[in-house]
């Protein structure tokens, strides 16, 4: 039997007196977590399984199976930068003003709330902001403020709060090399560019939104440059992390090994 992933991804923990609304509902999803993350009963640290990527090379896919499988918990890091992103563009802000951006980041609350079909259903100051997380504008967005290094600051120790037991499997663009460098597991997955915005194109005309595969490539190669050239934590694979390219591959196929990397002995 799979266990269930334990799911944490978003700003604020569940005691934060900064998310007054749903603190009961995002208990529920959240573990309990202090500063550290580490096991205070254990000597080792609590282990991390770090998953790399550019956008659409299905390492949310794959983090939130392969979580479960482990039954650890998830951060999506990728869901912060994306909220904020959101919260960015429903007050009109600039995406180059930093200095709004930095306030916005501060602004912006998160909660949780488990959908009818055991989602997990994220809300940005007060309303359900799911599927508006998954945009291609709402990507942008976070790719835009993710370059802001005091955006970056403060987000950094909020996702290292998601280190709990039993364990944590990390996805975003920098786990391995800036949150978590002492992560024991770190994979980084990658695709062809072409492959990644025919994926994308699939999952959002499911979706019923109206978009071309040129734009998605477009927007894909614009954004793999803004991610590999910020100068503060850029897109590269950490110097120890396993690196998997998923072009052509199932998403079982890709689920294996990365759990072959994990069943390895750490370092």
């Amino acid at each position: 039997m799979e266990r269930e992933a334990r799911h944490s991804s978003g700003l604020c923990p569940a005691e934060s007196s900064a998310c007054p609304h749903d603190l009961e509902a995002v208990s529920k999803v959240l573990p309990s977590r202090r500063p550290g993350g580490d096991n205070p009963r254990m000597d080792t640290p609590t282990p991390v399984l770090t998953i790399d990527g550019p956008s659409g090379s299905g390492k949310g896919t794959i983090s939130r199976i392969v979580a479960q499988r482990l039954g650890w918990h998830y951060l999506d890091s990728g869901a912060l930068y994306r909220a904020v992103g959101v919260a960015a563009g429903w007050a009109d802000l600039d995406l180059d003003d930093a200095g709004a951006l930095v306030r916005c980041t501060f602004d912006t609350t998160i909660g949780f709330r488990e959908g009818e079909a055991g989602d997990l259903r994220v809300l940005v100051n007060g309303h359900d902001a799911t599927d508006e997380l998954r945009t291609e504008t709402a990507g942008a967005a976070a790719s835009a403020i993710a370059a802001i290094p005091e955006v970056r600051a403060a987000l950094k120790d909020r996702q290292r709060a998601f280190r709990q037991p039993p364990g944590l499997v990390a996805d975003g663009r920098d786990m391995g090399t800036v949150i978590f460098p002492d992560a024991a597991h770190k994979v980084f997955l990658t695709a062809s560019a072409e492959e990644r915005a025919e994926r994308r194109y699939k999952q959002l005309k499911d979706k019923g939104v109206s978009v071309t595969i040129d734009g998605l490539l477009r927007e894909i190669l614009a954004r793999d440059a803004r991610d590999a050239s910020r100068a503060v934590a850029p897109l590269r694979p950490a110097d120890d992390a396993v690196r998997i390219d998923t072009t052509g591959l199932g998403i079982d196929d890709v689920v294996a090994r990365v759990l072959d990397v994990v069943s390895r002995p750490a370092g």
